[in-house]
């Protein structure tokens, strides 16, 4: 297999094109799915909307974001990562912008579906194509760097969200991120297909020819030339159940538990902080501006564990960000919302900021290195997906929670209980991958 040849080569301009070319579409992504926070909190001022009413907006996204991990890794693994990696971004550019025309709350909620079946396939296709290209021992540092794109979108939607809204209003934030549209046209002069794709499903020469391509721009002798014989026919379609294979069960497991965990916390905090923090009193300027301040700290969160998810390894990063994400969490409850602390606020929302993303980082990284290429697709796709249900159930357990308990201290308690009870599982049950070659992880 003339793509294992990936594992050796030095990082070069290849693996930067690709991770810049890679890293807009996630970018873009991010920055539609957390706008919404945003969104609803002025149409929610706008068109005289309840608690319940507005979070029906988020599930109705995060609803849709289930079902195209879902649909994403399927297609991926059997019409490949680039071609599902551009459609996804077009299906969610158009309904974003046809958001913007949406003239009551049931309207609003069909098209945010429809955009988060987009929103919601990408980004695992994304991480697994990074990781097939990227060479074994900067595996981790490549992909953490992909989701630190993540950060750069999260800060232009708090961006847009108070500059925008303010000026514009809600519906010119929607038009645009359909702009990523025309992103399209760029992904498909720039980015190859993965050969690890292409040799499971039999197609030697186009592998090859790519891992030449790879080796010349990063200054190696190329590998000699694929035999001129036809193409092997793939072998047998992998199926869900084979993710419970006796060799890979005990890893799905824990990949379902930690997608489940981070996506529980990470979406029952930021996509209702802004509402919160308009419900606690601050004007709308100022909670777009705090929630500004707090996505901040997420890029220096992913640059660290960019560096020590190949210094420590991919599980002590993850589990050590997780319960600093916790313990920001907890602070976060006790002193900060409670008392419209503004200084509490902006520390303990950053250090949850922080952690909680770094760890994001971190999770995309492990996820793709769990499965076999013909089944990577699929495996990445259903983590991301269980992980989804759950961030569907986050803001609706969030208005549950602040009713049975009344107060916010128990609510961040529960976030902060969650990422730790995530983080003890991939310790107790998770591989670890660093440095390994993704054939050697599945082997």
């Amino acid at each position: 297999m003339q793509s294992r040849a990936l594992d050796q080569m030095p990082l070069s301009r290849f693996h930067w094109r690709l991770l810049a070319v890679s890293g807009f579409g996630w970018m873009f992504d991010a920055m539609d799915i957390l706008v919404v926070a945003s969104v609803v909190a002025a149409v929610a001022r706008e068109w005289g909307l309840d608690a319940n009413q507005s979070q029906l907006i988020n599930t109705a996204n995060v609803a849709g974001l289930f079902f195209g991990a879902l649909a994403s890794g399927f297609l991926s693994d059997r019409l490949g990562r680039k071609f599902v990696f551009q459609l996804t971004l077009l299906v969610y550019s158009i309904f974003t912008g046809l958001s913007a025309a949406a003239t009551g709350l049931a309207m609003l909620m069909a098209l945010r579906f429809l955009a988060g079946l987009g929103l919601g396939g990408e980004l695992p296709v994304a991480s697994t194509l990074m990781s097939e290209f990227s060479p074994a021992k900067r595996r981790g540092t490549m992909v953490v760097l992909l989701e630190s794109f993540w950060a750069y979108g999260s800060v232009l939607a708090a961006l847009l969200g108070y500059l925008v809204i303010p000026n514009w209003g809600w519906r010119a934030v929607l038009l645009v991120g359909a702009l990523p549209a025309f992103y399209v046209f760029v992904l498909r002069r720039n980015l190859p297909e993965s050969p690890r794709y292409l040799e499971s499903q039999g197609r030697q020469a186009e592998a090859a020819a790519i891992v030449r391509q790879v080796a010349r721009e990063s200054g190696l002798p190329e590998p000699p030339a694929a035999p001129q014989v036809p193409d092997a026919k793939p072998g047998p379609r992998p199926v869900l159940g084979d993710l419970f294979s006796l060799r890979l069960r005990q890893r799905t497991i824990a990949l379902w538990v930690m997608w489940a965990t981070i996506n529980f916390s990470y979406y029952g905090i930021f996509l209702w902080l802004p509402s919160q923090f308009v419900r606690k009193g601050f004007s709308l300027n100022d909670a777009l501006l705090y929630n500004l301040i707090i996505a901040l700290a997420q890029i220096p969160g992913y640059f660290t564990a960019a560096y020590f998810v190949e210094k420590i390894g991919r599980k002590a990063t993850l589990v050590t960000y997780l319960l600093l994400a916790a313990v920001g969490a907890f602070f976060f409850g006790q002193v900060a919302l409670e008392g419209k602390d503004i200084a509490s606020i902006l520390i303990w929302g950053s250090v949850i900021s922080f952690f909680n993303l770094g760890a994001w980082g971190v999770i995309y990284t492990y996820t793709p290195e769990m499965y076999p290429t013909a089944l990577r697709g699929t495996g990445t796709g259903w983590a991301a997906a269980v992980g989804r249900i759950f961030a569907f159930l986050a803001p609706l357990s969030v208005a549950a929670m602040i009713a049975l308990f009344g107060n916010d201290s128990a609510v961040f308690l529960t976030f902060a209980v969650v990422m730790v009870v995530g983080g003890l599982v991939v310790w107790a049950i998770g591989p670890e991958t660093r440095g390994r070659s993704l054939e050697e992880l599945t082997a």
